[in-house]
This record gives structure tokens, sequence and C-alpha cells, in this order.
């Protein structure tokens, strides 16, 4: 596969000069790495605020965003086995065997925050078993974090990590089925100056990692009554209904933008967007047309149903979708990334600039962060600072 090409809109900015704002301090991803995943070898990919993977069907669109996915599930704690339920599809189809019959891949990617950018690179054993073979977390140039399998009979990897203090580095076995950076904070003590430097690199990557929400609209899941349950938008938002009988009432104000969203991408008028209990406990969507009838959900086109949905994700936050959401860390420290693939499907071009419109306002704000897989990107000149990364097949 040919390298990615970002768009210049997409190039790093130059330094601030004197007097400009702040850097955010923020955790942040900011670049992707495939190694050796699926389709791609030697890749890279800028992510920013709102970020299009442009590419025809097989240019491994999808894959960036499984990789991504994967991350964030692994900087939230879960297992390998969890994480990659069919790991020998992810190993690039031509890779060789070693001598012991052992095949994998290797992902990675950049966190930018308050302690610079930090990079993390993960080597997985997807054959015979699935196992981390080695992780590196580095930052400024400095080693801070490195695994290795140094014996293939025991289910650990010997581990190393910065210290500074009577000895350079701290040595200890860690599980080879998680990632060795979410579990260094039960493992650092905190009481060098390394420590430190290694628990806040380690903290920068977990936050910037978590708090991610992929997200796929089934219209064809969207159209029945749902059961009333914890008002927590799930991927498919096959559960729509049961999100706007919560939000409707819990924040006018986003619900407004929402609607005035909902106006400009479905057609007839529309004054609101309601959610309507029925007797057998479960909850139906409508629209409200303004003139004493409303329209169930059920009526709507799939293009219509997917602009919704999506609208809704761009408008709320992490609180009302299923994220792993790192309960410790103040909101104004973190943020939210939704992840979309197929983001232009079904969609008509009104809608798709509309929602893009959303999108760069909503990252404007630093409310969320947005990645979105299109076939073709062409529509999207002139939308706001966007990154767009060209995929070839």
């Amino acid at each position: 596969m040919a390298a990615p090409s970002a768009s210049p809109a997409s190039s790093a900015p130059s330094a601030p000069p004197a007097g400009a704002p702040r850097r955010d301090p923020r955790p942040r991803v900011t670049e992707l790495r495939l190694s050796a995943f699926s389709r791609h070898r030697a890749a890279a990919f800028p992510v920013g605020r709102v970020t299009l993977l442009a590419g025809p069907s097989g240019s491994g669109k999808s894959a960036v965003l499984a990789a991504y996915e994967a991350l964030a599930r692994l900087g939230g704690g879960a297992p390998l086995a969890e994480v990659f339920p069919d790991p020998g599809a992810l190993v690039p189809q031509r890779a060789r065997p070693d001598a012991q019959r052992r095949r994998g891949f290797r992902i990675g990617c950049t966190a930018d925050g308050a302690e610079g950018p930090v990079r993390l690179d993960v080597a997985v054993q997807a054959e015979p078993e699935l196992r981390v073979v080695g992780e590196r977390l580095t930052a400024g140039g400095l080693v801070l974090l490195e695994t290795a399998l140094r014996d293939p009979g025991r289910r650990a990897v010997q581990a190393a990590w910065h210290t500074a203090g009577s000895a350079p580095v701290t040595r200890a076995p860690l599980p080879d089925d998680r990632l060795g950076t979410a579990l260094l904070p039960l493992r650092v003590a905190g009481k060098t100056d390394g420590q430190r430097q290694v628990l806040a690199a380690a903290e920068q990557m977990v936050v910037a990692l978590r708090s991610v929400f992929p997200c796929d609209p089934r219209p064809e899941d969207m159209r029945t009554p749902v059961l009333t349950g914890s008002g927590r938008l799930l991927r498919g938002c096959d559960n729509l209904a049961d999100v706007l009988w919560r939000t409707r009432a819990e924040c006018g104000r986003r619900h407004g933008l929402l609607v005035d969203a909902v106006r400009t991408g479905c057609a007839g008028p529309v004054t609101d967007l309601l959610a309507e209990p029925l007797g057998d406990g479960t909850v139906r969507a409508l629209l409200d047309r303004g003139d004493g009838h409303r329209t169930e959900l059920a009526r709507l086109g799939d293009g219509e149903l997917r602009y919704l949905a999506l609208a809704l994700v761009l408008f709320t936050g992490p609180g009302v979708l299923e994220v792993d959401a790192p309960g410790e860390v103040p909101d104004a420290m973190r943020g939210l990334t939704v992840l979309a693939d197929g983001f232009d499907r079904c969609l008509d071009p009104r809608q798709r600039a509309e929602l893009l419109r959303t999108a760069v306002l909503m990252g404007e704000r630093g409310h969320i962060r947005f990645v979105g897989a299109v076939s073709d990107a062409s529509w999207a000149d002139g939308a706001g600072a966007i990154t767009v990364v060209h995929l070839d097949v």
C-alpha cells in the first residue's frame, strides 16, 4: 500500500509567536502509527481536531479506526483477548513467521499535552498465541518504559522503567496480556523525579486514549421503540430514543442546537425532536412538525436517521455516550474523540456538510475531536480547520 499523504491543512503548525495563547494542556492523540497492521506497513497518520480519512474501498480506512479503538481499549486496561478477538486477521497478509512460527502486528500513537509529545509503540504476537511481546513509552527522546518477552514459557514480559534514583531503572515482570503503560500507576512509587516523569507521561497517554466513542449508526435498528435504560448512547445508536428521553430534559441549550441541526438535515418542517413513553415500558422518538402532526423515526430515510444520530453524538458529551471516561480526571483536562467509520454513508451533500461544520465548531470549542472515514473528501474543502489524510490502494 502506498504511504498515506496529508493535505496541506494537516501539516504541523509553526511555533506560536510571543504572547500567543498557551497550548492546550489536555491530553490528545496527534498521530497514529500502523507499523504492521492489517493492510498497513510503516504508515503514520496525523490526527487533528477534525480528521477525515479519505480513500476508496480497500485502502484501509477501517483498519486505521480499528487500531485507534484498540489502543483506546488497551489504555483503559482491557485484556488483549477482549480487544483482539480475531488477532490473526490483523497480521499483514504477507508477513512471514519467524523460526518459532510466530507472527504478529505493531501499532502505536503519539499523545500531546502538558508533558509534550509522548510516544507509545506496542508489538503484539498473534500466532501461535496472543500476547504482548514488546512495548515502549518515550518522551523527549528518553525511554520511560520498555518491555520485552524474554522467556516464551512464562506468561509475563520483562519491564524496565525510568527511575533516575540510586538505580537508573527499575525492573519487574508485567502481564503479557495487558498494556504495561496502563499498569504503571499501580507499580511506580513516584518517589524520584524520574518516576514522577514516568507517571506523568503514562497518565497523559492513558487519558488521551480513553474517552473514545466509536460510532456507526444503524438505521435498521433505530426505527423501533426501545426500553428505557441508562440513557447512554450505544455505538449503533439503536437506543437513540432512550437517550433523547434523558437529554431533552437535562440540557435545553444543547437540545435546541440539535433541533436546529435536525431542521437542516431532515425533510419537511421540524419544530422539535422528542421522545414519547409508551405503555409497555418502551419509548419512541418523534419529529414534531409544528402543525399538530408528529413523524415517527420509523418513517425517516436511512440518511435522515444516520444524520440525526451523528448530530446527537456531536452535540452531546462523555456522560451521555457509552465511553470509558477516566472519572478520576477533571472534565476540563479530558476530551472526547468520536470515531465514525463510513461517516458519509447514506448522507446527501447538505447533510454531510452540516455535520462536518458541526464537528469543526465543537472541536474549536474543545468539546470533541472527530475522526471519520469517507470515500472522497473533495466536498470538505472550505469546511474549516480539518485534517484530510488520503489513502491509496
